[in-house]
């Protein structure tokens, strides 16, 4: 049975595979600690559930608008502006099942075959598989743990060529929490003010996740914001992942050329997510703050039991729910019949030994890494690290 070669141009995101062999194994009876998935451990707030049991009452059971509600898209643009000092109209702004849909549009809105795709190393997965779905060309620049993994103006000069279309980024990132300056994103922005033909996608989705003060985005300068797609979404910063909400703030041909895009694949997002996304975004935030705080108590957790094994370099994260230490000084080690050759190898150890899910770094394009996630409880976060270091320790 011969299927379409698109299947052949990008692979399953190793997030969601970790996630699912940890599920088959605890089918199986394994006690499973689950490091693996950015899902926050945490329950929609209240208020927003109210909000969508109310849209049920009021019928909101109907196809709904391609680019979203336009009092949802106005809530967007007060959040943008009251959080972001953004000023953008709902004309600008589409809404989407989940960032990552988000994330597709804008590439296929944007970018043809052949067309280079510049993307800071490490990167959250789905990125370099729709650049290749769409028949870009992923440049992947490597940057540096010395330099927390964020790409300096002079790396960006350095990969920019006559054929580049795209730059596309995450602060806070997804792997690593790296988090960039205003100081550094001012940097970044003068030299795209000498591309004017190279597009800026911004992945802010872990905006109120950020452990080291005010977020900065890189729409903020007023040269560069025609050609910025800002993507963000309700997942991350109001637990509320089941619910797919995700939107683009954007130029106005921009937002149009995703429309129509999405008008052909889903079209409209739910009906009953976006009036609790209009809750969530025009709301209390105590929840959030909540939220956040319980993750700032992790990560300093999560460090001390890193520094307690051995062999593992890692840098603090600014933002996010995620640690990405180096762990290639257990590569060439073995236990028994498990020999590690790689990242990939050491996280199939981790889960087939120690019954925990982590993701490779691989997947993130920084080989030498792993990526471990905090958004569990610290007794599963306890636990889970226990289980590591003991299973480390018994490679020689």
């Amino acid at each position: 049975m011969q299927l379409s070669s698109l299947l052949q141009r990008f692979n399953e995101p190793e997030t969601l595979k970790m996630a699912k062999l940890g599920r088959e194994l605890r089918a199986q009876g394994f006690d499973v600690t689950d490091l693996s998935l950015g899902e926050p451990d945490f329950d929609t707030p209240d208020h927003i559930k109210l909000a969508a049991k109310k849209a049920i009452d009021d019928n909101y059971s109907h196809y709904t608008p391609v680019a979203g509600y336009f009092d949802l898209r106005e809530a967007i643009c007060l959040k943008l502006k009251r959080d972001n000092n953004l000023d953008y109209t709902p004309d600008q702004i589409i809404v989407s099942t989940g960032a990552k849909q988000s994330i597709y549009n804008t590439v296929m809105s944007i970018v043809d075959k052949g067309d280079e795709v510049i993307i800071p190393t490490p990167f959250w997965v789905t990125y370099s598989e729709i650049v290749k779905m769409a028949g870009g060309e992923v440049i992947a620049v490597k940057t540096s743990l010395v330099n927390e993994y964020k790409i300096t103006a002079d790396e960006l000069e350095a990969a920019i060529t006559m054929n580049t279309r795209l730059f596309m980024f995450s602060s806070p990132c997804n792997p690593s929490g790296a988090v960039y300056s205003k100081d550094e994103l001012t940097a970044l922005a003068e030299v795209f003010k000498k591309h004017p033909n190279v597009f800026i996608m911004s992945d802010e989705i872990y905006e109120y996740i950020n452990f080291e003060g005010e977020h900065q985005s890189i729409a903020q300068f007023d040269f560069l914001k025609k050609r910025v797609i800002l993507i963000n979404g309700l997942s991350k910063g109001y637990a509320m992942t089941g619910w797919r909400l995700g939107y683009i703030a954007g130029d106005t041909t921009i937002a149009k050329a995703c429309e129509k895009i999405q008008g052909q694949i889903t079209s409209g997002a739910t009906a009953v997510s976006q009036r609790a996304a209009i809750a969530a975004l025009t709301g209390d935030m105590k929840p959030t703050d909540i939220m956040v705080e319980e993750f700032t108590k992790r990560r300093k957790r999560v460090m001390k039991l890193l520094a307690e094994i051995p062999g593992i370099v890692c840098s603090e994260p600014q933002g996010a729910f995620y640690v990405f230490p180096q762990v290639n000084q257990y590569f060439g080690k073995a236990n028994g019949e498990d020999k590690i050759g790689n990242a990939d190898d050491l996280c199939m150890y981790l889960l087939n030994n120690a019954q925990v899910s982590t993701v490779t770094g691989s997947a993130f394009g920084e080989p030498n890494c792993i990526r471990i996630s905090f958004a569990n409880s610290l007794e599963n976060i306890e636990k889970g690290f226990s289980k590591i270091k003991e299973a480390l320790a018994k490679l020689k």
